[in-house]
């Protein structure tokens, strides 16, 4: 409410900004009798670790930098008729890390998993390293290159004589003809 009542009272220039304010859903805020600015209303709804998950959409970037003093308040944004959210300040990943490390297992736990682990043998012995496995790889992808065209001297094209090249014949000796060799031999 107290956006909106700025918004009226700021006049004609932002009436359109008025109208896209208007459909979206208005939340109550604590100020019903005495409004005060818009940013100061969004900033105090968000104050106590923002409990109804807000977001705030501003161009103003005094605004901006108050909301990403606080943690958990995701900041939207337009850069040329593109909302953008921005990326999570400093202060939303300090917490959020700091949630998963109070979620984890207690460092109490975590001395008595490791002694029962030795009692049974199963903590790992820092000369023991496993190896990594080499795996079969495709071939050189050098090998795989087009080869490249001889230029030949003058510009002249080259003859169909000199580019065909000539391909190894394999000998393939049958096992019967190797049998008769070493018949003759014999004899």
């Amino acid at each position: 409410r107290c956006v909106l009542k700025e918004l009226e009272s700021l006049g004609k220039a932002l009436y359109g900004a008025k109208l896209i304010a208007q459909r979206f859903q208005v939340r109550n805020c604590s100020h019903h009798k005495d409004l005060v600015s818009g940013s100061a209303c969004l900033i105090s709804m968000i104050e106590e670790g923002n409990p109804h998950h807000f977001f705030i959409a501003t161009q103003d970037q005094d605004l901006a930098n108050k909301v990403k003093k606080k943690a958990g308040v995701p900041l939207l944004f337009i850069i040329q008729n593109t909302m953008v959210l921005d990326k999570p300040s400093p202060k939303s990943l300090a917490f959020v890390q700091k949630l998963q490390t109070n979620q984890l297992v207690p460092e109490h736990q975590k001395q008595s998993i490791v002694q029962l682990k030795e009692k049974e043998g199963l903590a790992k012995q820092e000369g023991e390293k496993r190896r990594k496995r080499k795996r079969a790889g495709g071939p050189n992808p050098l090998s795989c290159l087009k080869k490249k065209k001889k230029k030949t001297q003058e510009g002249q094209e080259p003859s169909a004589e000199k580019n065909k090249r000539r391909k190894r014949k394999r000998k393939r000796v049958k096992a019967e003809a190797v049998q008769s060799v070493q018949k003759n031999e014999e004899e």
